[in-house]
């Protein structure tokens, strides 16, 4: 109910005897430099700010082999104002995560790929209504197809959610082309699109260069798009795929520079 001078002002406890909590903008550790740059060094492209070399959180230098991708980097800190939110450095975050998690244990990160690939969405197909079988068909088949071509993957399908096991000799083959990967960003990058697309095929085919950012994006909501076609989104789900394609867009772009 509305309070008797008018709406309760959101700002303001429902509990007065309590104090209010501090927002999360103002808990964002404020900004202490004026330029961010790329500039050479030992390891590759580093990201300065004032001219002092980024840290990780783990105390690794944030350094990069390709300068695209030290400028992207950059262009996150450039673009902070009085305060510095991570939410909005997706590819510092994911240059975080590749040097303090994945570069540590490459093989456990790997495997985790691999288990997608034994469970991979491609391989579970809708059996009605007549449109979405045919979108899937058409979105999927096209990547079913390639894993076999150009990985040596050859992917077993099945109707609904009950499991399907795949071939150990495409698991083995899958396993090959991950075993190439000796970039812990490629490998990080490849992981995040992996997990945002519930799809190993869809993650190596990104890398491979054998699709794009919006036919990979498009591929991995064919279910997705159907429903909200016919339900409606909500605004919070609406929000938390923004999200998702923000990050999948940072992956993208590592795993373009890496292949």
């Amino acid at each position: 109910m509305s309070d008797i001078l008018g709406e309760r002002d959101a700002a303001v406890p429902k509990d007065l005897t309590r104090v209010a909590e501090p927002s999360r903008e103002s808990q964002l550790p404020k900004r202490f430099y004026d330029v961010a740059s790329v500039e050479p060094g030992e390891g590759g492209f580093l990201i300065q700010l004032d001219g002092r070399s980024v840290k990780t959180p783990g105390r690794a230098t944030l350094a990069f082999s390709s300068p695209d991708i030290a400028q992207r980097v950059a262009d996150e800190w450039q673009a902070q104002s009085e305060r510095i939110d991570p939410l909005t450095m997706p590819m510092t975050r994911l240059a975080n995560t590749a040097l303090d998690g994945v570069a540590s244990d490459m093989q456990a990160v790997k495997e985790d790929i691999v288990r997608y690939a034994g469970t991979d969405m491609l391989c579970y197909r809708a059996d009605r209504p007549d449109g979405l079988v045919n979108r899937q068909n058409a979105l999927w088949d096209p990547l079913i197809d390639w894993a076999q071509a150009g990985l040596g993957v050859r992917l077993a399908l099945a109707q609904g959610v009950v499991h399907v096991a795949q071939p150990q000799a495409s698991i083995a083959a899958f396993n090959v082309h991950l075993g190439a990967i000796d970039d812990p960003l490629a490998l990080a990058a490849l992981h995040v699109a992996t997990s945002i697309t519930g799809s190993a095929v869809i993650a190596m085919a990104l890398y491979k260069g054998e699709s794009d950012l919006p036919t990979a994006w498009e591929a991995a909501h064919v279910d997705e798009d159907w429903n909200i076609a016919e339900w409606g989104e909500d605004e919070e789900a609406k929000q938390r795929r923004a999200a998702r394609h923000v990050d999948m867009e940072a992956a993208a772009f590592v795993l373009g520079q890496s292949a």
